[in-house]
């Protein structure tokens, strides 16, 4: 574990808008979803994101809504415009970092959150949350944890995260330990450090952010933040062994131990 002082977690109510706001200046702030056959829920998570932050008569705070379509089969891509988002299609598609990577290159803010797709209970403390570090604190990445519900049961979800992600780091990177949701799709940074550590291939993006900012600026410069309650669909073991996969051979790689992924 790092010494706590370099333990940055904030809690749900850390940050509010106004102070967000106030702290935002000139600053322009990008909010992109990397989406894949999510029509169910993709309005929800732009509205989120949208409604009160952008457009006439809004906050103000969030500047540019980007949703890159990564070869959807359904109407994600339609109901995304509907909804107020501008829609880039990547295809064959099917990459989440490649999806990232072309969402960066689309937006165009100097800070840049990002957000899932298949979440069924985004809301608008999501974007302030994740942004609040950064404007308000001088933190350069953060990432959000939550509850993550399964089944009926108040948690218990992420089971690639904890079967995996977590006990890698913590003998393989012990100084990002105490990040909670290492796989977060929530996530968010300045635009210049997503520019500097670039996005690994496949489900292994996430992984290699964390541990990618770490190695480049101390895991210090990294902050988490609780959002509460995340409820998405929990996929079946067939869906999560190739996301298992993935995380596993970014974390041996970034280890130094590539020859055994």
């Amino acid at each position: 574990m790092p010494p706590v002082a370099n333990v940055r977690t904030h809690g749900e109510d850390r940050f509010g808008l106004e102070e967000v706001l106030a702290a935002k200046g000139e600053r322009r702030i990008s909010v992109c979803l990397p989406a894949r056959d999510e029509e169910r829920t993709i309005a929800g998570v732009i509205a989120s994101a949208v409604v009160p932050h952008f457009g006439p008569g809004s906050s103000g705070l969030v500047d540019e809504l980007v949703v890159v379509d990564d070869g959807s089969t359904d109407r994600t891509a339609e109901i995304a415009r509907s909804a107020g988002a501008r829609v880039v299609s990547r295809r064959p598609g099917g990459d989440k970092g490649r999806a990232m990577a072309a969402a960066l290159d689309a937006s165009g803010g100097d800070i840049v959150v990002f957000l899932d797709a298949d979440v069924e209970n985004a809301n608008d403390r999501f974007v302030v949350g994740l942004v609040g570090p950064l404007l308000v604190g001088d933190a350069l990445f953060v990432k959000a944890f939550y509850d993550r519900p399964i089944h009926g049961q108040p948690s218990g979800g992420g089971r690639v995260t904890e079967l995996l992600a977590r006990p890698l780091l913590d003998l393989l990177f012990p100084s990002l330990s105490w990040v909670r949701q290492p796989l977060a799709g929530e996530t968010a940074a300045h635009r210049w450090v997503f520019d500097k550590i670039g996005f690994a291939d496949g489900y292994g993006v996430e992984i290699g952010l964390l541990i990618d900012v770490a190695r480049g600026f101390g895991a210090e410069s990294i902050a988490q933040v609780d959002l509460g309650m995340r409820v998405h669909r929990n996929r079946p073991l067939s869906e999560l062994r190739p996301q298992a996969d993935d995380v596993l051979r970014t974390a041996l790689g970034r280890a130094g131990l590539a020859d055994r992924a």
